[in-house]
Order: C-alpha cells, then sequence, then structure tokens
C-alpha cells in the first residue's frame, strides 16, 4: 500500500485547481524555441570587483547546466566554481547571467560562442552569483493554434493582472510525467535517496512543492488562497521574508487589496508552523505526509513559507491570426506556465523550470 497515496495526489499536484475558473480554449505551447523567451533580471549591478567575471549569455536549444560547464572549460575552473541565479528553460531563448572566477580577464570572454549559446556581456565582479540572488524574469510566450475572441482573453488578463494567480509550483518541478513522486514514495518507504548531491535535492525540492501545492489546492477550493486568515503567516511581496498576524484588521486587508503583502504556505521542514486558523487547517492537511516531514525533518531541511499569491507584471497580449503571444514578468520563484493555465489550456505544460 503507498504510504502517501500517491495515485490519489498526482492528480491535484500535476494539475490542481483554477482559482479562474476553465480556460478559454487550447493553444500549442512551444512549437518552437522562439516561442519560449525569457530574460533574467538580477535586480544590481556588476560592481567591477576583481575576484570574478559577471557573464549575460543568450542560449538556445540547451540547459543552463551545460552552459555553466562550457564557461568552466573555457575559464579553466571546476563546474562547481561556476555561479548563477537559477535554471532557465532548455527548449527555448533565454538570456541569464552566470559569474565565473577571473582567471581570464573580461575581455576574453567578449566574442566567446559554443553551440546554442553566446556570452553578451562580459563585466568584472567581486562574488560568485548564487542560486536566487534575482530579482525576477520576463517572459515573452506565443501559443499557436488560439482561438479566443480578443475581447475575452482581454477580460481574463485583466483580471489576472488585478487579483494574481495561485503560486503553484509547476508540474515540470515533479519530473516527466511525475517521475519525482515516485522518487518521494521510496524516500518515505524505505529512507533511499538517489546517489549524489544532485539527486537529493531534487528529491527535496519536489517533496516540499508537493506539500505546498496540496495545501495551497485547497485553498484555491475554499477561497483562502488570496486572502488573510488568523494566524498567517504573511509574506512582504518582493521580499523573502514574512510576519505573523495573529488577527487580521483593516489596515492588513487593505494592504493584501494592494498587493503589498501575500498570504503564505509551507515548504516543510524543522520549525514551528502558524498557529490560528491557518494552523489548524495546515495541521489537519498535512497529516497524510507525517512520515514525509519526518524525512525533511530529519534531512536537516529548516521550515520556510512561500506566497500563495503570484502576480504578473506588465500584464499584455497581442493576437496575430490564431497565434496569442502573451508578455509579463514575474518575481524569483515564479512560473510562467502556472499563468498561462489560468488562460488557456496548453498539453503539455513542460520544460520550464524557475529559480526559486
Amino acid at each position: 500500500m503507498s504510504t502517501l497515496g500517491l495515485d490519489a495526489l498526482a492528480g491535484s499536484v500535476l494539475a490542481p485547481p483554477r482559482a479562474h475558473g476553465a480556460p478559454l480554449g487550447h493553444g500549442e505551447l512551444k512549437v518552437q524555441a522562439e516561442d519560449f523567451v525569457v530574460e533574467e533580471r538580477l535586480g544590481f549591478e556588476a560592481d567591477g570587483g576583481a575576484g570574478h567575471v559577471l557573464l549575460k549569455v543568450r542560449k538556445r536549444g540547451l540547459d543552463s547546466l551545460s552552459v555553466a560547464r562550457e564557461l568552466a572549460r573555457f575559464g579553466e575552473v571546476p563546474a562547481r566554481d561556476v555561479g548563477l541565479a537559477g535554471l532557465k528553460d532548455r527548449h527555448a531563448v533565454t538570456t541569464q547571467w552566470f559569474t565565473v572566477p577571473a582567471r581570464r580577464p573580461a575581455s576574453d570572454w567578449q566574442a566567446l560562442e559554443g553551440e546554442g549559446f553566446a556570452v553578451e556581456a562580459a563585466l568584472p565582479h567581486s562574488r560568485k552569483l548564487k542560486r536566487g540572488a534575482l530579482r525576477g524574469n520576463s517572459f515573452r510566450i506565443t501559443l499557436r493554434n488560439v482561438e479566443i475572441p480578443a475581447a475575452q482573453l482581454a477580460q481574463r488578463l485583466q483580471r489576472l493582472s488585478a487579483e494574481g494567480v495561485p503560486n503553484y509550483f509547476g508540474p515540470q518541478r515533479f519530473g516527466r510525467a511525475g517521475s519525482n513522486l515516485e522518487a518521494i514514495e521510496r524516500w518515505c518507504e524505505s529512507g533511499a535517496l538517489p546517489w549524489g548531491r544532485d539527486g537529493r535535492a531534487f528529491v527535496y525540492s519536489a517533496s516540499r512543492s508537493l506539500i505546498f501545492n496540496t495545501v495551497l489546492g485547497e485553498r484555491v477550493k475554499g477561497g483562502t488562497w488570496n486572502r488573510l486568515l488568523p494566524g498567517e503567516f504573511v509574506n512582504l511581496a518582493g521580499r523573502r521574508s514574512w510576519f505573523v498576524a495573529a488577527a487580521i484588521d483593516a489596515t492588513l486587508e487593505e494592504r493584501l487589496a494592494r498587493h503589498d503583502i501575500h498570504p503564505t504556505g509551507p515548504l516543510a521542514g524543522r520549525g514551528v508552523g502558524p498557529g490560528g486558523a491557518v494552523g489548524e487547517l495546515e495541521a489537519e492537511l498535512l497529516k497524510p505526509f507525517a512520515v514525509l516531514l519526518g524525512r525533511l525533518d530529519a534531512a536537516g531541511l529548516e521550515a520556510d513559507r512561500r506566497a500563495l499569491r503570484l502576480l504578473p507584471e506588465g500584464l499584455r497580449f497581442t493576437l496575430a491570426g490564431s497565434d496569442l503571444t502573451v508578455e509579463f514578468g514575474l518575481q524569483a520563484g515564479g512560473y510562467a506556465t502556472v499563468v498561462l493555465r489560468e488562460l488557456v489550456e496548453t498539453e503539455p505544460l513542460s520544460g520550464e523550470t524557475s529559480d526559486d
């Protein structure tokens, strides 16, 4: 018998409840790499230091770790010394930043090109770029064979801009066809983890994502994903910090309405959970995950929180025949596909990685 009942959970985490009703129609995603364009926004400038070189790299049809290995080879450094803020899609055209220890001057990197990538800028910088050290990402996504009236698209996009979307982890977080769920099940039943640091990290992150999506999905069903409940751990918009709201007053409600704060859900690990109505709700929802929660605690992961609501920035669209192009920005950690799924149905929602 399954420890977690993953057969029942798989549907809810891979295709969780929508907040804005049924999608308006269908569209084909990533017919070609140029249909999914992503540009990373660091939120800071190179500081001119001597320790590293900050590289702006444009890539197509190549994953971020493969680019990092190529940069390490040219820079004559171990691949682990190459810094990057986040993993970007392979089946896309993406622009992102890397750092490499400055064994070569910045001028040596200016014209570097390889199979599927090119360095667009190279600047002196003092520190290695760390995962998550970015402000967000800008997206330009084209969906093919879309048959939806422009007026309907405009109305739905206006609603998404005003109300946001549930900040789910995308299905790609759970592996191809949910394969990471099977690894979670094995870990719960036997304590067995994949070999190597990266393999273990995938299981840890998928486990926390599974728990988070389950909680968020239930709050979407209950209509509280974009509301504050007593005991809420409240996220400060644009920051990885939160505070506890034992009671919800008019000031908090006003801040919530202007998107200054968001309700949160659990990133499970060691630590104290919320109290009040939120604590009671999460305690009930997490009962089926008792074994998994114990595994995460024993692995030494520290508990954290993630906003339940995701606000797309500058959301706009163009419709040319049956080609729909949608442009927007997201803060770090947000998935573009969770925005798209509130607009259109696409099969499959695959290939995207996030910078959480």
